[in-house]
């Protein structure tokens, strides 16, 4: 079976990521399917809305799959990546029609990057939300989805996140903001959709509209030049480590360099 599937149903298109063994890791296909679901969505009416989910309630999406990142060897590696997974986030986001997650299991990483880009997030009681880079690979968010997530939860919350590296429930997730609903794992793909329908039913200006301002608005923060911090990450030996160990399932030792 396909490691993504999209199906297509009265206007709301459901993406599924599809690789439960590795709690829907994501590879450079599925990103790229993602991409191209939300561009057709712009280039054509007969999308009105994009749902996005894992298979099951075990995980959302865990984050880019560790193979990718073993090719990264240094710097300049580590911005191309980065560029090439915003192209895909920021199209979610600059997406005409509504999208939606449907958040239950384990939302990391690049799967946390696709669920913010989000207009909206309903989540599981199981979720679990963050970025525990800092404990596993040493590598960093890139300042645009550094930014939507300031803009979600703030910059204290954000940093506590980022520092200690812990996961987000879902009853906090809901007193920050960043998701507007909790309910049982069973129902959130259900709730979901049924938002999605209601949304789609309507005026797509006036929603077009709302979103540009939201966009256009924490697009401010994303103005400083931020490759300089990328680079120093990706090329430093704690990144290296970081990959070793996760793959050999060690507690890595930083170096700090």
């Amino acid at each position: 079976m396909a490691d993504i599937i999209i199906e297509r149903n009265e206007g709301i298109a459901e993406v599924r990521f599809n690789r439960p063994e590795v709690r829907n890791a994501l590879t450079f296909e599925m990103y790229e399917a993602v991409y191209d679901l939300c561009t057709e969505a712009n280039e054509n009416g007969e999308i009105k809305a994009i749902v996005f989910a894992g298979v099951d309630s075990s995980a959302f999406a865990s984050g880019t799959d560790i193979s990718l990142l073993q090719g990264i060897k240094d710097g300049k590696g580590g911005i191309e990546y980065e560029q090439r997974i915003e192209r895909v986030v920021g199209t979610v986001e600059r997406c005409r029609v509504p999208t939606i997650a449907a958040i239950a299991g384990a939302c990391t990483g690049g799967g946390a990057a696709l669920a913010t880009a989000c207009d909206l997030r309903i989540g599981a009681k199981n979720m679990r939300f963050g970025y525990p880079m800092a404990k596993t690979l040493c590598n960093c968010l890139s300042l645009p989805n550094s930014a939507r997530l300031i803009f979600l939860i703030g910059p204290g919350r954000f940093k506590e996140l980022l520092l200690t590296t812990r996961l987000m429930g879902a009853e906090e997730a809901y007193a920050t903001g960043l998701i507007s609903e909790v309910v049982e794992p069973m129902d959130v793909l259900a709730r979901v959709h049924e938002l999605a329908v209601r949304i789609a039913q309507n005026a797509p200006l006036t929603i077009w509209a709302a979103k540009e301002a939201v966009r256009r608005l924490h697009e401010q923060l994303q103005s400083a030049d931020f490759t300089d911090v990328i680079d120093r990450c990706y090329q430093s030996d704690d990144f290296r480590l970081g990959v070793e160990c996760f793959i050999k399932k060690q507690t890595p030792r930083w170096l700090g360099k």
